[in-house]
């Protein structure tokens, strides 16, 4: 496989979204480098593994997996000759926590998860480890009683502690007149008394610091200096006891150095696999088969990234089809096919479930070659047909047996003559290679190239001629009719026209005709058909046909929820006057809802001017009907 593969088939893009549902670092690094291989029995067993971790999703709760960095960093960190620090150790204690809990989720789901649920059994018990932990931290600091030694220097700080801190009280009340403030204050871990500047020379004792201004000096008493010099000496003991416990530890830790790497390899392997088995569960995703004869089944498949709006497809290749070509028009879905077909082919090569029914059947390819988009090189300075050529040679010069070519509109972006024989020759020479072709073209010509071709078929995109609209289907074993002629004869382009453009293109009697009096039944259709093609609006609405609201009708505006009354409408698009809390609007009826009937609102007889006319207009309007005024005229209101 190559770069230009992964690239046009969104194969990296797959691989993202499935590394964003791990939740180690390693495992979300583990999914973006899967690339396809071609072990079968590998294969087989990594979609087996996604299927069991389906089944365990679906019966259970969170999986107790746990981050692996930190271990990673305290073991790297303990075989460079430094300790692994108190903080840590609660780190390493919640992932050895986690790898019991795991053991013991597995041990129930032999019955539906036989393969993965044994994987656990692959984690060592480091209970006794666990347990030694616990005796020496506690709460990310090593415990009072982690050893006599310490245990004792700690108690012997805190009777320093206390004794210092009587002897700072008493100075401070000896010295309460030439204090600045009346407290002691710690600075540097050492107690001072805080002494006016002016009154330094009545106190006995070195300065430790002063304020910002000059004005306080931070001086610590004589009588305190000998007691604070023998508590930092405690002090300094007391880490060094730490240290030592810590290198113990760290020592401890390290003696179990590669049961900790085995149950992080196992919990990476989980976190990897439940990633996958989350990913199936969003797209619906299945298992499929892989064929040695490149058999190639796929049934209701649809593209991962286009979810439930893609339209599912259904491809059938035996070992007898080498190649399918594909016509259609453009925006009709050739293209998705291509990249649907490669795409999954590589997702199932990586261990990734595919979006299709089961019972799907893949073959087993070495290489994905693709020739889809311009492919433009403005480096190189290569016209779009250029650019393509140069990778149309590269794919003859690699391509074997083993292969699958997905070519897009082979041929294309030169005179059509000569394009059609290229593409001609170079499906010729391929198909000598073996290669499985999937290919798409617009030449109506090379439709009777593949259906005299040994092992070539024809397929096409489904074109429905009511709507003038692609339905996206692939159908295969046909190449379909002319659709532009369809289409023309839809829209109405005279049958004279059309038969001569039949008997240029396909040098034989086109069979276009329609009477006169059936042009003039279709004759709205026809224009319908035309503006819904040029434009791509809702026709307006024929004098036979209901219009969808009459004047009084309650609608509401779908964009907004607020409810209007319908005042006229439709013209020729479809669209209808509102009003709105006195104002006037207009919509077309698609952004309208009906919601109450005018003839369940009102009489009749019911005057709409009252709802839709101003007070002004209904009174000129009533004078003039009883007779005429002279120099009153009324205007009309919209």
């Amino acid at each position: 496989m190559n770069e230009r593969t992964y690239k046009t088939l969104e194969f990296f893009e797959i691989l993202k979204i499935v590394s964003q549902l791990a939740f180690t670092k390693p495992g979300k690094e583990s999914i973006e480098s899967l690339r396809p291989v071609r072990n079968i029995k590998a294969m087989n067993r990594w979609h087996e593994e996604v299927k069991e971790a389906v089944a365990i999703l679906n019966t259970s709760g969170n999986i107790p997996i746990h981050t692996l960095e930190d271990v990673t960093d305290m073991l790297e960190q303990g075989k460079k000759g430094m300790f692994i620090r108190a903080n840590q150790f609660s780190a390493l204690l919640s992932f050895l926590d986690h790898c019991t809990k795991l053991k013991r989720f597995m041990q129930d789901k032999e019955i539906i998860a036989p393969i993965i649920s044994l994987y656990a059994s692959s984690i060592s018990d480091l209970s006794r480890l666990e347990e030694d932990i616990h005796q020496v931290i506690r709460h990310g600091q090593v415990d009072d009683y982690a050893s006599k030694n310490l245990a004792k220097i700690r108690k012997q700080i805190q009777t320093k502690q206390s004794r210092l801190k009587e002897r700072t009280e008493a100075q401070a009340k000896k010295y309460k007149t030439i204090m600045q403030e009346p407290r002691p204050v710690e600075k540097d871990g050492r107690w001072t008394l805080p002494i006016k500047r002016e009154n330094r020379n009545k106190i006995k004792g070195g300065i430790v610091d002063q304020s910002a201004s000059g004005a306080t000096l931070f001086v610590e008493p004589e009588e305190l200096a000998n007691l604070q010099e023998e508590l930092q000496l405690l002090r300094m003991n007391e880490e060094h006891e730490v240290e030592q416990i810590l290198y113990t530890m760290t020592a401890e830790v390290l003696d179990h150095e590669s049961e900790l790497n085995l149950a992080m390899e196992t919990m990476h392997e989980y976190d990897v696999i439940f990633a996958k088995g989350k990913y199936s569960r969003m797209i619906n995703g299945t298992a499929p088969e892989f064929s040695e004869d490149f058999t190639l089944r796929i049934s209701m498949a649809r593209h991962p990234m286009l979810g439930e709006k893609a339209v599912p497809l259904s491809i059938q290749m035996n070992s007898e089809d080498q190649a399918l070509l594909i016509t259609g028009p453009n925006t009709g879905g050739k293209t998705v096919t291509l990249k649907t077909v490669g795409l999954l082919c590589l997702m199932a090569q990586s261990g990734l479930p595919i979006p299709a029914e089961k019972g799907s059947v893949l073959p087993v390819f070495q290489q994905i070659f693709v020739d889809i988009g311009d492919g433009q090189s403005i480096e190189e300075n290569l016209s779009t047909f250029s650019s393509r050529l140069v990778n149309l040679i590269d794919i003859l010069r690699e391509a074997n047996d083993h292969s699958m070519l997905l070519l897009d509109e082979i041929g294309s972006g030169t005179d059509p003559g000569e394009g059609m024989g290229l593409a001609t020759a170079i499906l010729d020479k391929l198909s000598e290679k073996g290669a499985t072709i999937l290919a798409t073209t617009h030449y109506s010509e090379m439709k009777e190239y593949a259906r005299h071709k040994p092992g070539f078929m024809n397929g096409a995109m489904e074109f429905d001629l009511e709507t003038l609209k692609p339905t996206y289907r692939l159908l295969l074993g046909t190449s379909g009719r002319s659709q532009a002629f369809d289409i023309a004869h839809k829209l109405g382009l005279h049958p004279e026209i059309l038969n001569q453009a039949y008997s240029i293109t396909y040098k034989q009697e086109g069979d276009f005709q329609v009477s006169d009096q059936k042009l003039k039944e279709t004759e709205y259709k026809r224009q319908a058909a035309v503006n819904r093609y040029r434009r791509g609006k809702t026709p307006r609405v024929s004098a036979t046909e209901k219009p969808h609201f009459q004047m009084g009708d309650n609608v509401i505006i779908q964009a907004t929820g607020e409810t209007a009354i319908v005042y006229k409408g439709p013209d020729q698009t479809g669209n209808y006057v509102v009003q709105v809390k006195g104002e006037k609007f207009t919509y077309n009826h698609k952004r309208l809802k009906l919601h109450i009937r005018a003839e369940d609102l009102y009489p009749e007889d019911y005057d709409f001017d009252i709802i839709f006319k101003s007070k002004e207009y209904r009174k000129v309007r009533k004078q003039l009907d009883r007779k005429h005024v002279e120099g009153l005229i009324l205007e009309e209101e919209d």
